[in-house]
């Protein structure tokens, strides 16, 4: 079974969770303050953390920053549950390496589906082809969960490893962004296509040298999203 940290203050909110999350065979441990939360990602190792942002002690985006920052936590999936829905409030929570954020109040059909929507991706990688995925200097290893460019490693979230993988498992097809919505969150899971447009921008400022204009992750207008090897687009442009 699954462990799942729920990190928030509010003791009914957090009670509501762990009654939920119990009942779809999860095992909930909660932390009512930042500090605590931590402390326990960092000893638990969880499958997910649920993440509040205003929290006594250490505030959520704190929390996330460290989080992302450490090597042993790095690839846990986060997901914010605040209050705070506001646009710039979402994207920045997703630009910190957050894989989802849920605006309270929510509904805790919809937070258990976007839940099971994550394990569901993280057995798909598990049952994928295994072998090493080389996109230009780009190196896609899906059994450590690693992408170096150069050799130089790359510190991607779980889910712009999962886009960037899926992108490069068929270099130069070109997946519309509901292909890679369904792909990620399943086809009954409602997902705003703002949040994924932000881990695009993110994966690109990650491997592009000039994001404004990429030569890996490009954009078909219209289209959607593929990975290309600049190398072979080079050599192509010069034939």
């Amino acid at each position: 079974m699954d462990t799942i940290l729920v990190i928030e203050d509010d003791r009914d909110i957090a009670q509501l969770l762990s009654t939920a999350l119990a009942m779809e065979r999860f095992i909930p441990v909660v932390a009512h303050d930042g500090s605590a939360g931590l402390r326990e990602a960092q000893r638990l190792l969880p499958s997910l953390i649920l993440l509040d942002l205003m929290l006594p002690t250490l505030d959520g985006w704190e929390i996330c920053r460290r989080l992302r920052a450490d090597i042993q936590t790095r690839r846990i999936p986060i997901i914010m549950v605040s209050a705070r829905a506001e646009e710039e409030e979402r994207v920045a929570g997703l630009n910190l390496g957050a894989d989802d954020y849920v605006a309270k109040p929510f509904s805790t059909r919809e937070l258990m589906a976007r839940i099971h929507a994550v394990f569901r991706r993280q057995q798909c990688m598990a049952q994928e082809n295994r072998n090493l995925h080389l996109v230009g200097d780009l190196a896609i290893d899906p059994q450590r969960c690693t992408v170096t460019i150069r050799q130089i490693p790359v510190p991607l979230t779980m889910m712009e490893f999962m886009i960037l993988q899926r992108l490069a498992q068929e270099p130069g097809r070109v997946f519309s962004r509901d292909q890679l919505l369904t792909f990620l969150w399943g086809e009954d899971c409602f997902v705003l296509e703002h949040n994924f447009d932000v881990h695009i921008h993110a994966i690109r400022k990650k491997i592009e040298t000039d994001p404004a204009r990429p030569r890996y992750l490009q954009t078909l207008n219209g289209l959607g999203y593929t990975l290309k090897n600049p190398a072979r687009t080079d050599s192509n442009s010069h034939a």
